[in-house]
């Protein structure tokens, strides 16, 4: 028998493999294939190492769906010959060379979470525009405050007057720029390959070398690309000042492509309207971060992916198709360009 090896237990109920998702994965299996679901806690988004059950699991797997997968069990599954990882990006499996250069797959969820993720920067972008900043400031303080709602610090907006650059313009890119453009936004794109098209209710999608020259004239600018060594310091000091004054800078890509010390210093200066951060360089965001202490940064803690009722449901979609795919020897969904590095 062929084995699948399911790893999606979770310390987190937001990202815990239901049983009806489980069954669903196990009834979907091809004929000759046994499904293994492995039921203790996946530590990988904690940052643990992998379980003894895994470990038990894996060495006769040539199928491993997880969240990533770690070093020790990767090494300990000879037989290996498909990593689905549940995360949208590529986590540390590239770092280990067997994976980089040697023949198994690898495919990732890079789009699951379009949706959610793209909510939460237009939720975040809206709280700035309308001013709900203030408003919970004045609530705090018991304070009637109509006339500050007109002022050039607030720069109360609507999103159909924006002109918003989405830096990566894939799955996840390509969710956020239909959301601002549905409500009358200008959405301009830039990517690594423009040559792959403009997405629905994109305006243009030109290359990352034209992001100095589309800086001055974005309102939102949101960093949404995969995290590579072109796209890791993206969003520097020097491109903050390019931005026009009441811009608005949202991060739900990797922590380390914006310089937070420089974006704090941008928004305390009044130069940007603030910022919408769901990602930082060091995560937990350490309790004497400054960025805490700013009223016009929004930060989640790497939530913004959270959907409990429709993640299973697209994940299992994924999986099951790309099951099938590669049964049958096609192509599989979601190919990570090891090369590349997404």
């Amino acid at each position: 028998m062929r084995r699948a090896v399911i790893d999606l237990r979770s310390t987190s109920d937001a990202f815990r493999l239901p049983d009806a998702a489980a069954d669903r994965l196990c009834a979907a299996a091809p004929p000759g294939w046994e499904v293994l679901v492995v039921r203790e806690d996946n530590t990988a988004l904690d940052g643990g190492g992998p379980g003894a059950e895994a470990m038990a699991a894996v060495p006769e797997a040539e199928v491993y769906f997880g969240w990533g997968m770690p070093a020790p069990l990767f090494h300990a599954a000879p037989r290996l010959r498909w990593v689905q990882s549940a995360l949208a990006g590529t986590g540390a499996l590239l770092a280990i060379p067997e994976m980089r250069d040697g023949p198994c797959q690898f495919t990732n969820a890079a789009g699951i979470y379009g949706p959610p993720i793209a909510e939460t920067v237009l939720a975040g972008v809206l709280h700035l525009t309308r001013g709900l900043d203030l408003a919970e400031t004045l609530r705090a303080d018991r304070r009637w405050d109509q006339v500050a709602f007109g002022s050039a610090e607030v720069m109360v907006r609507e999103i159909g007057e924006l002109q918003v650059l989405v830096v990566g313009t894939g799955g996840l890119g390509s969710e956020i720029g239909a959301r601002f453009a549905a409500l009358g936004a200008r959405v301009v794109g830039l990517r690594r390959d423009p040559s792959k098209g403009c997405p629905a209710g994109f305006t243009r999608v030109s290359g990352l070398g034209a992001l100095d020259a589309e800086l001055p004239a974005a309102d939102v600018v949101v960093l949404a690309a995969a995290l590579t060594a072109a796209t890791n310091g993206l969003l520097d000091a020097r491109r903050l000042a390019l931005l026009p004054k009441g811009a608005i800078v949202a991060n739900v890509s990797r922590g380390t492509m914006l310089d937070e010390e420089a974006l704090r210093a941008a928004v305390e200066s009044g130069h940007l309207r603030g910022a919408v951060l769901d990602v930082f360089a060091r995560e937990p965001l350490a309790a004497e971060s400054p960025l805490w202490q700013l009223r016009q940064v929004v930060v989640t803690p790497h939530v913004s992916g959270v959907s409990p009722r429709r993640l299973w449901d697209r994940l299992t979609a994924l999986f099951v198709g790309n099951w099938s795919a590669y049964v049958a020897g096609q192509p599989l969904r979601n190919l990570v360009d090891k090369a590349a590095g997404y």
